[in-house]
């Protein structure tokens, strides 16, 4: 079994931060696509990463409370761009709400890279070694890359976070993965969730583009 590297770890929390950002981006937009928690799941969204990001190198014992807190985090983060997508479509039909055409599509934009950022998380803490920095082990996987499928040109190859976001790329633009294969429930279903959000999200910012090319 093999740690990750720091610099995959810097990797995945560069992205983490990104997502939240893009969270931002689409409270700046406007404030009518935010539900009132959101003035709470933002910053205790941070706080959750920073406690992660102190206890990831400690013993054994707090591994799981390390993955509890992990699984809470994106769990928060998925839940809130869920919202904002359901928000954006409302507005969408909802004539009299104060949005834009090109707020919403900004909005639409941000909560597709959201998407793809929060799953790729979620494949790579499934997988692992993920945010816990679990020992990665080629007996505990969910999913299996072509490169697992070639031992003898690649027998020292494992999965990196890069490899899980390119998948999470793949699977939110042609809706299924491109180099891996989903092995346990939990990976296909979290690969059909991703796919029912980016289909929402794709419709709404093909149908906001005609609209504003269009006009």
């Amino acid at each position: 079994m093999l740690r990750i590297s720091k610099r995959e770890l810097i990797q995945a929390q560069v992205a983490l931060f990104v997502a939240f950002a893009l969270q931002l981006v689409v409270w700046e937009i406007n404030d009518e696509l935010l539900v009132g928690p959101q003035y709470l799941l933002i910053p205790t969204e941070i706080l959750l990463a920073v406690l992660i990001g102190f206890t990831v190198n400690m013993r054994a014992r707090l591994r799981a409370l390390n993955h509890l807190l992990a699984v809470i985090l994106l769990a928060l983060i998925s839940l809130a761009n869920v919202t904002s997508l359901i928000l954006v479509l409302h507005s969408l039909v909802i004539a009299h709400v104060a949005v834009t055409g090109p707020e919403l599509l900004a909005s639409a934009i941000a909560i597709f890279i959201t998407n793809i950022i929060v799953f790729a998380l979620w494949y790579w803490e499934i997988d692992s070694p993920g945010l816990t920095r679990k020992r990665w082990s080629k007996h505990d996987k969910d999913f299996q890359f072509t490169q697992q499928d070639m031992p003898k040109d690649f027998p020292d190859w494992r999965s990196e976070f890069l490899d899980y976001l390119y998948l999470s790329v793949t699977n939110a633009i042609n809706f299924a993965a491109a180099d891996a294969r989903p092995l346990t429930h939990s990976a296909k279903l979290l690969m059909g969730s991703q796919a029912l959000i980016s289909v929402f999200t794709l419709a709404l910012v093909i149908a906001r583009s005609v609209s504003i090319l269009g006009a």
